[in-house]
């Protein structure tokens, strides 16, 4: 299945070829994703982001931020597993998405410790979701165990499936999965990647 986004890359590559330069390519762009938004085709909306982490793929639904992706997971994957998981009716809107790069903007700055953009869990299932739920109670610059969220989720038995949730957490530094270790303090995994773990774990434990 084509998805919007393949249409309007490949409108766009036709006009490049042609006298359109970059501003009206811009245009068209602007104008294609604003009729899809007021026709009500557009079910994710997404953008990217640079950070002190690498550039960060930022997507979201009519019911909030659906996933923040790093480079490393690359970002036309992810784009096509959201178009196939949710919806190909998907386009690059960066104006809807203007408030999450606000603050992350403001997270990487030392200037937020709590993200209040809405989330939405749908990626997550099961206990999964429940383990995601709990994250955001840790509070800025502290950990807990994966233990302890096992426990808090309702399953103190289910580490290992807390551990899992969390490295397969799709809103990571939103939903704040780098703050969960393991017992012995060690930092376990990340979407990220352990040096983008233990920086965040480091930035917040400096403010």
């Amino acid at each position: 299945m084509i998805t919007e986004k393949q249409i309007l890359d490949r409108i766009e590559q036709g006009f490049s070829g042609s006298f359109a330069g970059p501003e009206a390519i811009g245009t068209l762009h602007r104008r294609l994703a604003a009729r899809a938004e007021r026709q009500g085709l557009l079910d994710v909306s997404y953008r990217t982001v640079d950070s002190p982490l690498g550039p960060l793929l930022l997507a979201a639904t009519g019911e909030g931020l659906v996933r923040v992706a790093f480079s490393r997971e690359d970002h036309e994957s992810v784009l096509s597993r959201l178009a196939s998981e949710i919806s190909p009716r998907i386009l690059r809107t960066p104006r809807r998405l203007d408030e999450p790069a606000r603050q992350l903007e403001e997270y990487f700055a030392g200037k937020r410790r709590a993200f209040t953009v809405p989330v939405d869990l749908r990626l997550a299932h099961g206990f999964r979701r429940s383990v995601l739920l709990r994250l955001r109670d840790i509070p800025y610059g502290r950990t807990r165990s994966y233990a302890a969220i096992a426990k808090a989720a309702g399953n103190a038995g289910a580490v290992r499936a807390a551990a899992s949730a969390c490295s397969h957490n799709p809103v990571p530094l939103v939903v704040p999965c780098h703050r969960v270790v393991r017992t012995d303090g060690s930092l376990g995994g990340y979407l990220g990647g352990p040096k983008a773990k233990r920086a965040l774990l480091s930035m917040e434990a400096a403010v």
